[in-house]
């Protein structure tokens, strides 16, 4: 889906070497784009299916509450859907240094932020010298600011993020919700202050209200003008009010839609697809990229020590299976730890083929001999772990159930735990899990040194490896061919050592009434609501 640029002087902005991204088309419809002029005003209400207990868009990580605060804060830069370049937004232009350990950001002037105060470089500064701050819920914008060795303000309205190491992924990063900047009043809030009281950002949209578990609202910032140089519309939005209403049933969301009481839906599911095109619903959908939905191994269990263990439950799961039974039409099973529409991907499918006799094989192997229940044992312990999981998605349960079918055939017994979605950060630092079922997106590749690097989150905590290297060496080079080479070995090592299970990727599928126009997604498969208007 090819956003249509704002009419405005070309920018100067200095070339970044960058992998080349083959973004997925978007799905059945057009955003609603209409031959008519667009109309100002009206109130679009969007179903979601969950809240992650937090509006502070740095500390935010569940994609149903990213959709309204990513409309609250505006990125140093934004990334085009279409072709992964970076583009200006609260900077007019930016350079980086040869190292990749320096990046130059020269800022628009003129913006504000909703509490009055301006954009300066100093504002800069105190966002990013406020993030590591933030605590166990900020893992996306911690990680994309490690090895952060501070901001220079060099001069009102330029700023210059250092790093202390190579860091080829922080200007992609400066795109995202997670890095959006807000004002330095609210950096000096407590992290839960800004959970729960919220944040005030220059983006195009305030926080009205927020009732945990039931709704975000938001209202239009009036006199906003700084948007994307993607965006097609210049000024303030056109929708005067957005409002998230947290509905976790997926019958009752689609129910919502087809009468009328919602607008929108998120999280549709393949077995309400049929009902809502009869109804007249469009459906838009849009692969993301960065880490697949994946059985995430606590590689420091005693049981996942072992490889061989860990093949088996990779060769044991049928992939197309469970795209096709449980998730929206066109779903791709997992052909890597990567999605496909990641910069560097690299189609491993040959390794995720499902092959239940290599399964019962790599079982036996290890020690792992059937017993009268058809549970495997070793040394009177039985093959079993648990499967933590949240309900951020109505297809996480059955494609898990799915995945417990697969693994009993040759086995091994899985257990499911559903945890909430505020508990899922802190149980993955604990590390007191077995396995973790979720996906994490983000279109750069530099997510795999984030969620698998020993030195940063190493979220399923692996052992120090040469895998460690790769992902170092992806970070430190600007040029193209080089880091994508490095990123194919490291997804290479992380399939063939087994360190988590691919399932499938996620492709993001919503619901759209037809009166609501040019709602799309921006690079990560969230919605920009900027442009969106009701006719």
């Amino acid at each position: 889906m090819t956003p249509t640029p704002q009419r405005r002087p070309a920018l100067a902005v200095p070339a970044l070497t960058a992998l080349a991204l083959a973004l997925g088309a978007c799905g059945s419809g057009d955003g609603g784009a209409a031959s008519g002029a667009p109309v100002a005003g009206g109130t679009l209400t969007f179903a979601v299916g969950s809240d992650a207990g937090c509006v502070d868009p740095q500390q935010v990580g569940s994609n149903d509450t990213i959709y309204s605060t990513r409309q609250l804060v505006d990125s140093l830069t934004d990334q085009d859907p279409a072709t992964g370049k970076i583009v200006p937004w609260l900077a007019t232009s930016f350079e980086v240094n040869k190292a990749a350990t320096e990046f130059t950001f020269h800022l628009r002037p003129g913006v504000t932020f909703s509490d009055g105060s301006p954009l300066t470089a100093q504002v800069v500064k105190d966002n990013f010298d406020a993030v590591p701050k933030l605590g166990a819920r900020a893992v996306l914008s911690t990680q994309y600011l490690a090895g952060y060795a501070g901001t220079d303000v060099v001069d009102e309205h330029t700023a210059r993020v250092r790093f202390k190491q190579p860091n080829a992924q922080f200007l992609q990063a400066s795109s995202t919700f997670s890095l959006g900047l807000v004002s330095s009043a609210s950096t000096r809030r407590t992290p839960e202050q800004r959970c729960t009281q919220g944040v005030a950002g220059s983006g195009p949209f305030t926080l009205a209200s927020y009732v945990p578990n039931q709704a975000i609202t938001l209202a239009k910032r009036k006199g906003y003008g700084w948007g994307s140089s993607l965006w097609k519309k210049t000024g303030e939005a056109y929708l005067d009010r957005l409002v998230f209403k947290i509905v976790p049933e997926s019958g009752v969301r689609t129910g919502s839609l087809q009468s009328g009481q919602v607008d929108a839906i998120g999280s549709v599911g393949r077995a309400d697809e049929a009902a809502l095109k009869g109804a007249g619903v469009r459906l838009l959908s849009r692969a993301n990229p960065g880490l697949v939905f994946n059985v995430g191994l606590n590689n420091s269990r005693p049981l996942f020590r072992d490889p061989n263990v860990r093949r088996a439950i990779l060769a044991a799961i049928d992939r197309r299976q469970i795209a096709d039974t449980v998730f929206p039409t066109g779903t791709r099973p997992a052909t890597s730890v990567l999605a496909h529409t990641t910069p560097g991907y690299a189609d491993l499918g040959t390794l995720l083929a499902a092959d239940r006799a290599r399964a019962a094989a790599l079982l036996d192997g290890a020690g792992w001999k059937p017993g009268p229940d058809g549970i495997r044992a070793k040394d009177g312990a039985k093959l079993s772990f648990a499967v933590s999981w949240a309900p951020v998605a109505a297809t996480n349960q059955p494609a898990l159930e799915l995945v417990q079918q697969q693994l009993k055939a040759v086995g091994v017994q899985v257990e499911l735990k559903q945890i909430q979605v505020a508990q899922l950060t802190r149980l993955q630092q604990s590390g007191d899990y077995d396995a973790l079922f979720g996906n994490l997106t983000r279109a750069d590749p530099d997510i795999l040194r984030g969620t698998f690097s020993t030195k940063g989150a190493n979220t399923y905590k692996l052992a120090p490896s040469a895998l460690d290297g790769l992902l170092d060496r992806q970070a430190a080079t600007l040029d193209a061919d080089e880091r994508a080479g490095y990123v194919k070995q490291a997804q290479e090592t992380l399939v063939r050592d087994a360190y988590v299970a691919p399932v499938v990727e996620l492709q993001t599928e919503l619901g759209v009434a037809k009166k609501v126009h040019d709602l799309d997604f921006e690079a990560s498969s969230r919605v920009q609501l900027h442009d969106t208007w009701i006719g």
